[in-house]
């Protein structure tokens, strides 16, 4: 499932911890909107069967309780849908637009769906629609702004359910049920007062109660900070907090009149830390990104941000981490605070102070897992111990907890232009984190928008180096989902730009990849052609390992085109390179495509001779797998020949080390090891 959304206007809290909320009032907007659900759509009424998924928008201000009585909706209804309930985001805390391909690629992956790194909006949607198309799910799409969003993401089945959170209508989108919400009722507004101040303060006086209920016009954000405001006051009176509210000259809504008087009587230090809030990436803060943007110790952070949430000011995240939310209604508050308190050197020392805390983090999180190392063990002994993990599973849980949030920080700092450096550093450790807790494959598209960002400071920086890098990365990634014509495009442009450095790893790397991509594309000339470029470079730097595997590259390319000779001549470079090497295991596999080869130009008394040679090799490199396969051909070939009983005695072999390479993976299952005294 995608993160669960929480925004300030949520009713949903009572006792500052998450889990302990309930939900208050909107009995009518509840009604309306389960009736809502059973209603004939206009599709029905003209008797054609509904094409798409029905759509309830529940409209009101940031803070009016919108995102509450949408997850109380959903809580009410969840169990007609046992496929199960998805939820995503479509707005930034700064209001930036959530982009298609991104809430798209969160929601299969709830649905536990690959999607393919790098793939466009459309491709990803489609996927969408038809991972739903047999299924009876719930989609909550919170915050959207504007109708192309959900539109985007709508089930193309009348059995699925859509609840749009927004701020106005979604014109453009047909039969959609809008539900559009004011303030709460008297009652539901006292009472959500009394459950900050207790029962006596609201009794003693409950006209009023119902007058600071009206001031803050029945808005739940505003509601829950003055709540805030007489719980960390227990001897003011519900009166005094009306008449400030009454008497206040400000201009604005109740909420920003609420947020300031609360805000004014903070700390100067907890004000602010609030105020810097707004930098957090995502809109998620835990107690090391407010240590680090104000400067204060781990401890004293959190016991701030635990301040916060008593006080209404951020939200309890329900999460294993001690993790908070910006509430998306104070957030733009937030943000006019700091830029006029905070000189713009100061934000950006904080925000800088902030990215190199998770530079250092990710460093952390990476090299605990690099248990064989002692520098690795050394350096994470000098670190101090709140940056420390535990242990690597504590590592792999706080990198996937804080995903949202490391990708944010990534973007926000590419996007400040004048980090670049720390940018550059952020990026390199979050790929080399994710590669070593999640793998190259899974963490695959999250790389991919990663590379991209990499990409996009080396062009803006002019740094040649850093872009073939990229390039190269994008390319593979292209390669993989098969985007070869792509991937062909970025390698192109990748030896172009290490060849401007005077980059000898990057233009023979890019040139190696192009032709690697014309092989794929069926164009064996070319990728010859360009394996042999790739290998004159090797060559002319001594790289023996390299050449010999290139040789075994050019080699493929002229067996696929049907060049037997060429392709034979070029296996025996490659083995005898891998021979002068020292590489058993190498040669093996080579002389077995030798062997191959050698079979397809007709001559099968020297791909018998190969393969048993080949055999040999493999029981000197220990590889079970390649000595059975290779056991297996000579059987085939043997089998031609004319010589079943030879061949039923090979086949017998191979059968003999498959079945040990069996017992050994099953014995690899069962075992259990002892954790280590480091874990």
């Amino acid at each position: 499932m995608t993160d669960q959304v929480v925004e300030t206007g949520d009713v949903r809290l009572t006792g500052h911890a998450a889990g302990e909320s309930q939900f208050l009032g909107r009995t009518r907007e509840l009604k309306e909107l389960r009736a809502d659900i059973e209603r004939a759509g206009l599709d029905t009424l003209a008797g054609r069967k509904p094409p798409r998924a029905r759509v309830l928008l529940i409209a009101g201000r940031p803070g009016s309780g919108r995102t509450a009585l949408a997850e109380e909706l959903v809580q009410q209804v969840a169990d007609r849908y046992p496929d199960g309930v998805l939820r995503a985001r479509l707005t930034d805390p700064d209001g930036t637009p959530v982009p298609i391909e991104r809430a798209a690629r969160d929601l299969l992956a709830a649905l536990d769906r690959e999607a393919p790194a790098g793939a466009c909006g459309d491709d990803l949607t489609d996927s969408l629609r038809s991972a739903l198309a047999d299924r009876r799910a719930l989609l909550l799409l919170d915050d959207a702004a504007d109708a192309e969003q959900v539109d985007a993401l709508l089930p193309d089945t009348p059995d699925c359910l859509v609840v749009a959170v927004s701020k106005g209508p979604l014109t453009g989108i047909p039969d959609v049920r809008p539900c559009t919400l004011g303030g709460l009722d008297a009652k539901s507004g006292v009472e959500l007062l009394s459950r900050h101040t207790g029962s006596v303060r609201i009794t003693v006086d409950p006209r009023a109660a119902e007058g600071l209920a009206e001031e803050c016009q029945g808005q739940p954000a505003a509601l829950m900070l003055a709540g805030g405001w007489l719980a960390a006051r227990p001897k003011a009176a519900v009166l005094d907090l009306a008449k400030q509210l009454r008497t206040d000259p400000a201009e604005g809504t109740a909420l920003s009149r609420v947020f300031r008087l609360a805000y004014d009587a903070l700390p100067a230090s907890a004000a602010r830390m609030l105020r810097l809030l707004a930098l957090a990436p995502a809109g998620l803060v835990d107690p090391q990104t407010a240590s680090a943007l104000v400067g204060c110790s781990v401890d004293s952070a959190r016991t701030t941000l635990d301040d916060f949430v008593a006080l209404g000011f951020l939200h309890a995240v329900d999460s294993p981490l001690p993790q908070y939310e910006v509430p998306g209604c104070l957030h733009p508050l937030l943000r006019v605070l700091a830029g006029h308190h905070e000189r713009p050197a100061d934000l950006q020392v904080a925000r800088a102070r902030m990215l190199e805390r998770t530079v250092r983090l990710l460093q952390v999180c990476r090299a605990i897992t690099e248990t064989d190392s002692p520098q690795a063990r050394q350096k994470l002994l000098d670190m101090p111990r709140a940056l420390r993990f535990p242990t690597p599973r504590a590592a792999a849980d706080w990198l996937r907890l804080t995903r949202p949030a490391l990708l944010a920080s990534a973007r926000l700092a590419v996007g400040d232009g004048e980090l670049d450096t720390l940018a550059r550093r952020l990026m390199s450790q979050l790929v080399r984190a994710m590669v070593a807790h999640v793998g190259t494959q899974a963490a695959a598209p999250d790389l991919y928008d990663v590379h991209s960002l990499v990409l996009e400071v080396a062009e803006r920086r002019d740094l040649p180096r850093e872009r073939a890098a990229a390039l190269l990365n994008l390319g593979d990634l292209d390669a993989r989902t098969g985007r070869t014509a792509d991937a062909l495009v970025r390698y192109r442009a990748a030896l172009d730009a290490g060849r401007e450095v005077d980059d000898p790893y990057a233009a023979g790397r890019a040139m190696e990849s192009v032709g690697g991509a014309h092989l794929e594309l069926g164009d064996f000339d070319r990728a010859a052609d360009w394996f042999g470029r790739a290998l004159v470079e090797r060559l002319a730097r001594g790289e023996r390992a390299d050449a010999a595997r290139l040789y075994g590259r050019i080699a493929a390319a002229h067996t696929f085109a049907g060049r037997y000779g060429e392709a034979l001549r070029n296996w025996r470079a490659a083995i005898s390179g891998h021979r002068k090497l020292g590489d058993v295991a190498a040669q093996a596999r080579a002389l077995s495509e030798l062997a191959r080869v050698q079979e397809y130009a007709g001559r099968p008394d020297e791909s018998l001779r190969t393969c048993r040679e080949a055999v040999e090799w493999a029981r000197r490199a220990e590889d079970t797998r390649l000595q059975a396969a290779l056991h297996l051909r000579v059987a085939d070939t043997l089998e031609r020949l004319g010589d079943p009983a030879s061949a039923g005695l090979h086949r017998g072999a191979a059968e003999r080390l498959l079945g040990e390479v069996n017992q050994e993976d099953e014995a690899d299952a069962c075992e259990i090891r002892t954790a280590s005294a480091e874990d």
